[in-house]
């Protein structure tokens, strides 16, 4: 199925920015006088914490960085330290959206501009983020790991698929393609 470690990353990316896609779109809405309904965003919090940082950074920091780590790339440097720091800040992101879409829940007029403006940074990091692992790490994961390597860290990602469930994860899948409908 994939070839590479660095495929299934660039293969969740798809979805992550379709995700990132409907916020914007949500947005937009918001800032127009528009609703969204408040369990389809907390269906957001839940993509971003789980598909975005469970599975997918969570196999880039436990695995590939720790690897590259002992292959020589330094952990504080670029682009590492750089991605690691934006995964941080991603989760803070996540974590203010989690409450803005509460208090519109309890209040949507009153909490309508809040919950657009917790959307924007989000909106912002993750195109960039993800434009920084296909551009600079996927190229030098190819030149930094050999190919003994490069299987290690592909039978790794496949053991945590395995492990945090194949069925979840694509129903994850499943509802980043079918959100953008829903908005």
């Amino acid at each position: 199925m994939f070839k590479s470690a660095t495929d299934i990353l660039e293969a969740e990316h798809v979805f992550i920015l379709k995700v990132v896609a409907a916020l914007v779109a949500a947005t937009e809405k918001l800032e127009k006088g528009g609703d969204v309904p408040p369990e389809t965003l907390r269906q957001v919090v839940e993509f971003l914490r789980t598909y975005a940082d469970k599975f997918h950074h969570g196999k880039e920091e436990a695995h590939l960085f720790a690897l590259l780590e002992k292959k020589g790339v330094p952990i504080s440097g670029c682009p590492l330290g750089a991605l690691l720091h934006e995964h941080k800040t991603g989760r803070a992101l996540v974590g203010a959206f989690a409450e803005a879409v509460e208090a519109y829940a309890k209040d949507r007029p009153s909490g309508r501009a809040r919950l657009a403006e917790s959307m924007k940074p989000l909106a912002e990091l993750y195109p960039s983020h993800i434009w920084k692992e296909d551009y600079l790490l996927s190229p030098m994961t190819g030149k930094v790991l050999n190919e003994a390597d490069q299987k290690e860290i592909l039978d790794k990602f496949i053991a945590v698929e395995k492990e945090l469930g194949e069925d979840l994860h694509r129903k994850w899948e499943q509802f980043a393609e079918n959100l953008g409908k829903s908005l």
